[in-house]
Order: C-alpha cells, then structure tokens, then sequence
C-alpha cells in the first residue's frame, strides 16, 4: 500500500481493529486514509474495491489480509460480478465513508481523531443501515 501511495493511488481503508500502518506520512503514504466506524455493531466486513483505469472490482473475503490469515489458514477471497451486488457495496462502501458520526480517523503518529458533522448532515452508517434493513422486504 505504501508503494501504491507513492506511485499516487489514493487509498481509502475502513479498518475495525488494529491498524499497523500509518497514513498521511510525507512521501510515504500521504495518499492513504485510515478510518474506524465505532458503533452499535461490531463489524468485521471483508470488501475490497480496487479502481483501475475506469474499471471497478469489488472482491469480498473470509479474512483481512494479513500474513497469518493468507500463509496459514484456508482463506478465501472472490470475486463479485454481479451488477446488483456491485451496486449493493458501492453504496455501502460510499455510506462507510461518509459516515461522520461514529467515524475515527488515524493520524500518522497512530492516535485516532473523531469526526464531527460540524455545519453538515449527520451521516451515521449503521443507523442508516438498520432503515434500510427494517422496511419490507
């Protein structure tokens, strides 16, 4: 991630637990952005999207990519093709990131900052989760 960022790719990780590596950093990962969605649920979402010359791929997985995960545990990671999934986690993905009530940001020194709506609207990613959920199905 850090040579992606170097080369210039912006880099946008919504990470629940530990994060090892450290954003915002001068020429190292000045185009990667760490974030914490800290709410009702504890949430452990493995989707991958990769944007290359106009091309989208989302891909979801069993596991995080970690050594550990991928060296010594049957894992799996796959592909999603479908339109209607495709569109299903890009507006997850965008409502993550938008999320500016329970959303914490990770400085490059490793210490978290929360985000505030300030003047704008209140996005809050699970509670709008739970709407969508809760009407007919």
């Amino acid at each position: 991630l850090y040579d992606a960022s170097q080369a210039g790719v912006k880099i946008e990780l919504i990470v629940r637990g530990i994060c090892a590596l450290r954003p915002g950093i001068p020429g190292l990962s000045d185009n990667i952005r760490v974030r914490s969605i800290l709410g009702r649920f504890l949430e452990h979402s493995r989707v991958y999207h990769f944007h290359n010359d106009g091309d989208s791929e989302y891909y979801c997985a069993s596991a995080d990519w970690m050594d550990r995960n991928l060296l010594r545990r049957n894992e799996t990671c796959f592909p999603v093709t479908q339109k209607s999934l495709r569109k299903q986690l890009r507006r997850d993905l965008k409502l993550y990131l938008a999320d500016n009530s329970h959303a914490w940001m990770l400085n490059s020194d490793g210490s978290y900052q929360r985000l505030s709506p300030g003047d704008k609207q209140r996005v809050a990613a699970q509670e709008r989760f739970l709407e969508l959920l809760s009407g007919p199905i």
